[in-house]
């Protein structure tokens, strides 16, 4: 790393700051895409839990009406609750609820991830403490798709910028 008369700094491509840097922005990059897919997962889940929860609510109200209407409405109402059981079956084995939650919380994780990537590369140096701090916050939102962990303790200073 070369500082020049004008006060830019000038980095070597063997320079380790280079390589550190080059890293945190891949770093960043990753978690932008992420954040992303994540974001268009927990969408399309949230989506597909009320297209099979709303008819089975809808289609149970409606077999129980039917069903206590008249003796001739037995059979259709025992129809509309066999397509209600199967919608709330379908539900059930997707588990999109679960997965919804999951991409949100993975989302969130991701863009942690990228916010303190960009605080990082607006520091004049970084250090290979701050490339594996983004590395264990990484870990921390690929595992974010798995379960309720949280995300690893802070350390001491200011929060970090998250993109819109």
């Amino acid at each position: 790393m070369t500082l020049s008369a004008d006060g830019t700094v000038t980095l070597t491509p063997g320079d380790p700051g280079r390589r550190l840097r080059a890293e945190v922005e891949r770093l960043r990059e990753e978690a932008a895409r992420q954040r992303a897919l994540a974001h268009k997962r927990a969408d399309f889940w949230t989506r597909l839990d009320i297209a099979l929860g709303f008819p089975a609510a809808l289609l149970a109200g409606t077999a129980g009406a039917a069903g206590l209407a008249t003796a001739d409405a037995r059979i259709p109402a025992a129809l509309i609750a066999l397509a209600s059981a199967g919608f709330a079956a379908g539900a059930g084995f997707l588990r999109s609820d679960t997965r919804r939650r999951a991409n949100k919380r993975a989302r969130h994780a991701w863009a942690d991830v990228e916010g303190r990537a960009t605080v990082k590369l607006a520091q004049e140096r970084l250090t290979p403490e701050d490339l594996g701090e983004l590395l264990e916050r990484r870990q921390a939102a690929l595992a974010a798709y798995d379960g309720e962990a949280s995300l690893p303790e802070p350390p001491p200073g200011p929060p970090p910028l998250t993109p819109g």
